[in-house]
């Protein structure tokens, strides 16, 4: 699955997707039901970004990576976790029953402790469905942005299969090194913002070029009517040098860090 950040509207449908099928039904050899509280199969992480008056609100939907590398399978006894063929990592309703040490072992911590049947559990990317003949598991099939894409990795002509051969996808988590089979574009991370104001006429600052460089970037772009602009997908906790440049102004620089996204406010430019 790829699972493209910028088009989720947080409606939370995968989420109550994921509910209607999970929830009061047991599904042997796949899964036991899911509790009506206290998991998320498929979680919505709700992300605000930036400061007063430049904010971003992102949605993530995080579920069971199904990872090449699962932590949860070298962890688990007597094969509790394995994965398929078609790499849907399953946690065995039976043979799981017991291993709490499931819970701890997942890094994305989502796997889930069922205290009444003292069982690990997780998203099955609906399994039973795909099995049975559907496409798409429920939270891609209720997505009404396209968020989500499901689909053949083995076949390239596949929706997922072009979206990750566009080099454009990523881990949410690249440094647990697990090999992940939900990849994500446009991860959130950190952006720099600000709104230039020439000096002499206090106006907005139009078509202003402004300079961003430092680890590996190196971007302009220039002010839009109201003197603002944005750079966004920059790394965390790095240095970057900010350079504003316009006709009969002089040449102004800052230097940010992005220990957090950067809204550098009113930026004035002189003669």
């Amino acid at each position: 699955m790829v699972i493209d950040v910028n088009k989720c509207s947080g409606c939370y449908n995968c989420t109550l997707a994921c509910k209607d099928e999970h929830c009061g039904h047991d599904y042997p050899g796949y899964a036991a039901a899911q509790p009506m509280t206290g998991q998320f199969w498929m979680k919505l992480h709700e992300q605000e970004r930036g400061r007063y008056p430049k904010i971003r609100l992102n949605y993530t939907p995080v579920s069971c990576m199904h990872c090449q590398d699962a932590t949860c399978i070298s962890a688990a006894q007597d094969g509790a976790v394995y994965r398929r063929d078609d790499g849907i990592v399953i946690i065995d309703p039976e043979k799981a029953r017991g291993q709490k040490q499931l819970v701890s072992a997942c890094p994305y911590r989502m796997i889930y402790w069922n205290e009444d049947e003292k069982l690990p559990q997780k998203c099955t990317l609906c399994a039973h469905l795909l099995d049975d003949g559907w496409k798409v598991p429920r939270c891609v099939e209720l997505c009404p942005t396209g968020a989500l894409t499901f689909g053949d990795l083995d076949d390239p002509e596949s929706d997922v299969s072009k979206l990750i051969a566009s080099g454009k996808t990523e881990p949410l988590h690249p440094e647990y090194g697990l090999k992940e089979q939900i990849l994500y574009l446009n991860v959130p991370k950190k952006f720099v913002s600000a709104t230039v104001v020439f000096g002499d006429t206090d106006e907005c600052a139009k078509d202003v070029t402004v300079t961003i460089s430092g680890n590996g970037i190196n971007e302009t772009t220039r002010t839009d009517g109201f003197g603002d602009f944005e750079f966004e997908g920059l790394a965390h906790n790095r240095a970057y040098r900010v350079v504003f440049e316009a006709t009969g102004y002089k040449s102004h620089e800052i230097v940010v860090k992005t220990a957090t996204d950067v809204y550098l406010g009113e930026v004035f430019l002189t003669k």
